[in-house]
């Protein structure tokens, strides 16, 4: 007879989820009892740190990916990255145990007595089987839901009795279908639509291309990239959307632009179209006055997620897949005999330089170590601009950050990046604030021996907080200050191979050596100057 457990397992192998990430308790025993060793478990010790390597591997792999966690207070716990997940909208299947049927009535130790409300709201769909049987069922479901444009996380509650349940063999057969269905997207983009979006690009006079993270998750950066030259158009990326969408040493690449419309509207001055692809339209923060778009601009906006074409302030939207739509307007766009846009500034060159470092000399020498294969996770606050002047990869999927902005995801996404790329050197690039929301990633790093570069600017203090103070004319803020960590020390008593740079050539030397050593994780931490106290795009 085949149980519920067994059932689980066999839907988790046919849709190719045999990587799972959790911190397991009491309520989950049931089902991770006899793990099958076709299966493989990495564990975080604290449940934001699995829901964060989860986040990136998925993204990477362009793959559902399943987080184990513990009930309500697990799911308590992973909350803040669940955020940054659905943000991100990464496919992951969330499930978390919860207490046997016959005793959630009497709210025993460990109920969540209201599992589908607990995710919410930053999972697509949230469920608990109405009965055992039903469970294998309603995951696949959710496996469905999740890898379905806009993609995101759902949830799966479990109550552990359900387990060990045996299926009839009428129910076991009716799992076996619904195991093995399937559920195919198809995609396209009227021709018509492509050739009047063609037409608009070849008649401005100045067109500006805005990309979005699902440009690369969609694997339409060449389309883009061909668009863009075909139409020389300047290319920057929309603020906050987590990969850059566009190689960014490509002569037609201005950067990303920063997160608030008035400032928005004055970098993109001079340009009358403007097509935003791949991204909401836009995301800000903080309150920048200024119009939208500067004056007399259109924009068009094409996105796979009609929420955000929903809520856009500004401008024309197309609902549609974000692959198709760059075909299609690659293939109805007529080259151009407008001039190239000036290109932006080169990166700064090393200067020689002692800790405190100032944050461009500690990023240009990071960068002088460079692999171009490398895959860069970035969570750095006040050093987010300094860091995209200096490192400029060319690959797709080659820069990511958190769309959602909430702290501690970047250390245990470059855990699940490098899971997810193993060919590839994986470079983490952290703020000493950001890294310590989620520290215990580097104790998964070791434990596992993922070969992650991890480089800490170290300024002991919320300096983005700092700037956001100057700019929301809010002084003498509390608890923005954090002396006192000795960041090297903490890394070595988790096993990582961890350093102090001095200099901006210890810097350069360390990371080379870092990226190089593909047995063990690395941290490199240098001492930066205090962020100046404004704020600007």
């Amino acid at each position: 007879m085949t149980t519920v457990r067994e059932a689980i397992l066999d839907l988790c192998r046919a849709h190719g989820l045999t990587t799972w990430f959790g911190n397991p308790g009491s309520s989950e025993l049931a089902l991770l009892e006899d793990f099958p060793s076709d299966l493989r478990y990495f564990l975080g010790l604290q449940e934001m740190i699995p829901v964060g390597m989860a986040d990136a591997y998925a993204q990477i792999t362009r793959r559902p990916a399943l987080v184990n966690l513990h009930t309500a207070p697990g799911m308590g716990n992973a909350q803040g990255q669940l955020y940054n997940a659905y943000v991100n909208k990464t496919p992951l299947i969330v499930t978390a145990g919860n207490q046997r049927r016959s005793m959630q009535n009497q709210y025993c130790l460990l109920t969540n007595h209201e599992p589908t409300v607990t995710p919410r709201p930053f999972v697509k769909w949230a469920a608990e089987p109405a009965t055992a049987s039903e469970a294998p069922a309603v995951l696949a479901r959710a496996i469905h839901l999740a890898t379905t444009p806009p993609m995101g996380p759902v949830f799966v509650s479990l109550p552990m009795d359900d387990m060990p349940i045996e299926l009839t063999d009428a129910q076991a057969a009716e799992t076996a279908v619904v195991r093995e269905r399937t559920v195919i997207r198809a995609a396209g983009f009227p021709p018509e639509l492509a050739a009047q979006i063609g037409a608009q690009l070849s008649n401005a006079a100045s067109p500006a291309i805005i990309v979005g993270g699902d440009v690369d998750r969609y694997e339409a950066t060449d389309l883009v990239v061909g668009l863009a030259e075909r139409t020389q158009s300047s290319v920057y990326t929309a603020p906050l959307t987590g990969w850059s969408g566009f190689p960014e040493n490509h002569p037609l690449y201005q950067g990303a632009l920063p997160p608030g419309a008035g400032w928005i509207s004055q970098i993109l001055e001079g340009h009358d179209l403007i097509l935003a692809i791949g991204t909401s339209v836009f995301r800000y923060y903080p309150l920048v006055p200024g119009p939208y778009l500067p004056a007399g601009a259109q924009l068009v906006h094409i996105t796979n997620d009609p929420d955000e074409a929903a809520r856009a302030p500004v401008g024309d939207a197309i609902v549609a897949d974000v692959r198709s739509a760059a075909s299609a307007l690659l293939a109805a766009a007529e080259p151009t005999q407008r001039p190239a846009p000036a290109p932006r500034p080169a990166a700064p060159e090393v200067e020689p330089g002692q800790a405190p470092l100032k944050p461009e000399a500690l990023w240009a020498a990071v960068n002088r170590a460079a692999n171009p294969n490398a895959l860069w996770v970035s969570e750095a606050g006040s050093n987010e601009v300094a860091m995209t002047h200096s490192i400029r990869p060319s690959r797709p999927m080659s820069h990511l950050s958190a769309a959602g902005g909430g702290l501690g995801w970047g250390l245990p996404a470059a855990v699940g990046a490098q899971l997810a790329a193993p060919d590839r050197p994986v470079v983490a690039l952290m703020g000493d604030g950001s890294m310590h929301y989620a520290i215990t990633a580097l104790w998964t790093a070791a434990r596992y021996d993922i070969p992650i570069t991890v480089v800490v600017a170290s300024n002991a203090e919320y300096g983005v907080v700092k700037q956001f103070g100057v700019w929301e004319k809010t002084p003498e803020v509390p608890g923005l200050d954090i002396p006192g960590l000795n960041i090297v020390e903490t890394a070595t008593s988790y096993g990582v191979d961890a350093h102090e740079a001095h200099t901006t050539d210890e810097v350069t030397e360390l990371v080379g050596a870092g990226i190089a050593d593909r047995s063990r994780p690395t941290l490199i931490n240098a001492r930066t100057q205090k962020v100046p106290l404004g704020f600007s795009g």
